[in-house]
């Protein structure tokens, strides 16, 4: 059975350096979903926000919130459901990155904003939370060698790491949830990596999971 049968939308989601749009275009690939790709690199607001996270936080903020939104709510005006859609990233992160980076005033706007969007948007019958080590974070921030990002510290790696956490284990979501243990997995390199991903996912049947895979 094909996995997007079972649950027809699909999200990977975990901090940045996780690995959630390798995980999410193999998926896509292997089971022919359309993917929707969150796109960093066209916030205009993001490079200024690793220099100076104060001034830019809002407007960085404000961007990301249209522009998931916008991608997001395409999923309402097309048939892409018949062949299954799989994304890295959801509209609820954005409350996670706010909460973290605005003050109160800031935090007041963008929470009405927020609010007036997030009922249009459909809710993920899956979210794939990727919980990772932040020291491997870090190693794979600085593979992947991103100009912007290399600005990123260790210590705000641990508060996006920490406010995912607290995220996906202690409030009540509308998606099924499987959190995995993202430490011992390398989809790149290990071939017999993403089966395993997929015959765990075949095996949820409550509301959150939780799966810690043995070396591979």
């Amino acid at each position: 059975m094909n996995i997007f049968e079972k649950f027809p939308y699909i999200v990977v989601e975990g901090p940045i350096g996780c690995g959630k749009s390798t995980l999410a275009k193999l998926l896509s690939n292997k089971f022919g979903a359309n993917m929707f790709t969150e796109k960093a690199d066209r916030n205009p607001f993001l490079p200024k926000f690793y220099e100076d996270m104060k001034h830019y936080a809002l407007s960085t903020q404000l961007f990301f919130l249209f522009q998931r939104a916008e991608q997001i709510n395409d999923l309402n005006q097309q048939d892409f459901f018949k062949s299954g859609i799989i994304a890295d990233f959801f509209l609820q992160k954005d409350p996670i990155f706010a909460n973290l980076n605005l003050d109160n005033e800031e935090l007041k706007l963008y929470t009405q904003i927020y609010n007036y969007l997030h009922p249009k948007t459909p809710v993920p019958d899956l979210v794939i939370y990727l919980q990772t080590p932040v020291d491997l974070l870090r190693k794979r921030v600085e593979k992947r060698n991103i100009g912007y990002e290399q600005k990123i510290s260790t210590e705000y790696l641990e508060k996006i790491a920490e406010s995912y956490s607290n995220y996906f284990h202690n409030n009540h979501h509308q998606s099924r949830v499987l959190i995995i243990n993202n430490e011992n997995i390398d989809l790149l390199k290990d071939k017999s990596a993403l089966n395993i991903l997929i015959e765990r996912i075949y095996q949820i049947n409550s509301v959150r999971e939780f799966f810690n895979p043995k070396l591979i």
